[in-house]
């Protein structure tokens, strides 16, 4: 459902003199580009066997593998990213599996996202494969949005050879959404005008925020639109939700002022793994986190960074997922300080009696690490690691 698909003329355009449609909204102009199914094209772009081909990104079948990404060609038959490797080959037993090169896709990344500062210095990466842009203001003066999309699409594709779908609006909710209407390749305007009346029409599913749990407590409300949502106030919808109540009250009324943050601050530094073979041994699964517990303290390190939560992931040999986590009011930092609190989260779960097939580690809440203080002055006071302070939560 393609609320206005417009394609801007072609042809060249300098800085002042772009011979763009002009626009005199005073609304905010957001792009939101999303890449095609990008690990994939990129394959299938350096490799021309795979072209055309179900194409699969991600680990090995026999194992423990998961689908990374997967081609528009492999989508057709169900397969999808998150998927254990070995069902999508049974979903698409002609589909070819790559194992993903990271470090080639932060290079194709680097030059999209090149293109993308040619026109805005606002820019906020959500991953190596999309972004937000606010072009209210642009490097060129273009004032139409649209054709500023059109225009890093053309250039994305001539510089990568890869196509990108990107949606238009006033805001980041309504662009986001935008830009996986008219996949792939597309490009998809939701005028300020057009909001409301879309956003009304718009199953809960779609909204940002809602999965599957909250949208089946929807359902049961009888919430499966917008246009449902906005018959309930702020106070409803917060007793409802709790906090992500207060944002669907405002979003259905197309309220989002979030700002595109061109230095989004990372809020956590994480690990996890999928096990080769289901597990309920606990001193199997404490090496495994001891050495998760050591890669992220390697990276808040070396970004002179520590966190103020910890929370730990168990996945259950049936896929269900539970974390765990705990704020004890010191900062986490070095590997000691994680694995001090890691054996009462772990206990705090089932695993051991249930088996396990991943396991994670993240700290949360980052804060800066004050220039000149020593890093050992921030290890956490903990005597006894059986005997911990503070909470743990179920999420």
């Amino acid at each position: 459902m393609n609320v206005n698909r417009e394609t801007a003329a072609s042809g060249s355009a300098e800085a002042g003199n772009t011979g763009a449609p002009r626009s005199v909204s005073g609304e905010r102009k957001i792009i939101h580009v999303d890449m095609d199914a990008f690990f994939a094209s990129v394959e299938q772009r350096d490799n021309p066997a795979l072209r055309g081909r179900p194409v699969i990104v991600g680990g090995d079948p026999r194992g423990r593998g998961v689908v990374a990404a997967c081609s528009y060609e492999a989508r057709a038959f169900g397969v999808h990213s998150a998927m254990p490797s070995a069902r999508a080959l049974r979903l698409c037993p002609e589909a070819i599996i790559v194992r993903p090169d990271h470090g080639k896709y932060r290079r194709v990344s680097a030059e999209i996202r090149a293109v993308f500062h040619r026109y805005t210095h606002l820019v906020e990466p959500l991953s190596l494969d999309e972004a937000f842009l606010d072009v209210t203001g642009n490097r060129m003066n273009i004032p139409s949005a649209t054709w500023i999309a059109a225009r890093i699409k053309r250039e994305i594709l001539a510089t990568t050879g890869l196509t990108a779908s990107a949606g238009v609006s006033c805001n980041k909710f309504l662009a986001k959404i935008a830009s996986d209407m008219d996949k792939p390749d597309g490009l998809t305007v939701i005028e300020p005008h057009q909001a409301l009346a879309f956003i009304h029409r718009l199953p809960v599913g779609r909204f940002h925020g809602v999965g599957r749990v909250t949208e089946k407590r929807m359902h049961a409300l009888g919430i499966r639109t917008g246009a449902d949502l906005h018959r309930y106030g702020r106070d409803e919808l917060v007793t409802l939700f709790g906090r992500a109540g207060a944002f669907f009250h405002d979003i259905v009324r197309g309220i989002d002022p979030r700002p595109v943050r061109p230095h989004r601050q990372r809020r956590s530094m994480g690990a996890e793994t999928t096990l080769r073979r289901d597990t309920g041994d606990l001193r199997r699964m404490m090496a495994i986190l001891a050495g998760l517990a050591d890669r992220v303290g390697a990276a808040l390190e070396s970004r002179r960074t520590c966190g103020r939560t910890l929370v730990l992931k168990v996945r259950y040999d049936d896929f269900t997922t539970v974390t765990r986590s705990r704020t004890p009011g010191g900062l986490f930092l070095a590997p000691a300080d994680i694995m001090a609190h890691v054996p009462g989260l772990l206990a705090a779960t089932e695993a051991g009696r249930r088996k396990v097939r991943l396991l994670g580690i993240t700290v949360t809440n980052l804060v800066g690490i004050p220039a000149g203080r020593p890093l050992r002055q921030l290890v956490l006071p903990f005597h006894d690691p059986n005997r911990l302070s503070g909470r743990v939560s179920v999420q």
